[in-house]
């Protein structure tokens, strides 16, 4: 009897020996060394093409707009008959208006630049990623898009904080006006 009941505390231990080793295993696999299958391949190829895509075109619209406000600061002012601010000095205040104006969007080029600068990081570490199935420049692939989403994530927080702001000015100016 006595050898029977040894018997099934050793069978009984190297069952629950082993089923602790599968699951250990097993979730040591499906958490931490996930494996990217054909169809993610295809899925994470077509959103670097994509990003790349975007990241480029907002750069070309970024460039344009930094030509437009060049163009406004020199040749719109001139052909356009706008004041210089130069010819005479009741036209000073326009002329820093306009210096005013074009700085702010050079400002606002600059901010909305970096967003799409790491898009086209994210998109090009990914696409040589795939292409060498190179783990680190996965990982560089998504670090970018993580640094892309969390300037956008400020820059909203930014603009919300703004515009409330900006509403509550507007209803103290409104109850202002009422009395």
């Amino acid at each position: 009897m006595r050898g029977r009941i040894d018997a099934f505390l050793c069978n009984r231990n190297a069952i629950f020996s082993e089923t602790n080793q599968r699951m250990e295993s097993a979730s040591t696999t499906s958490l931490f060394s996930l494996n990217i299958d054909p169809v993610t391949k295809t899925h994470l190829t077509e959103t670097a093409r994509w990003a790349r895509f975007l990241a480029i075109f907002g750069m070309i619209v970024l460039a344009l707009g930094l030509i437009v406000a060049l163009m406004g600061a020199t040749v719109f002012t001139r052909f356009f008959g706008f004041p210089t601010g130069i010819e005479d000095e009741s036209n000073t205040a326009m002329g820093s208006v306009r210096v005013a104006v074009v700085g702010g969007t050079f400002i606002t080029l600059a901010i909305f630049f970096f967003p799409l600068l790491f898009l086209l990081r994210f998109a090009n570490a990914m696409r040589r990623a795939i292409a060498a199935n190179d783990q680190n420049r996965l990982n560089e692939a998504f670090q970018n898009l993580k640094v892309y989403f969390r300037y956008l994530g400020i820059l909203v927080i930014i603009f919300l904080v703004l515009y409330g702001i900006i509403i509550c000015i507007a209803i103290m100016g409104i109850a202002g006006v009422d009395r």
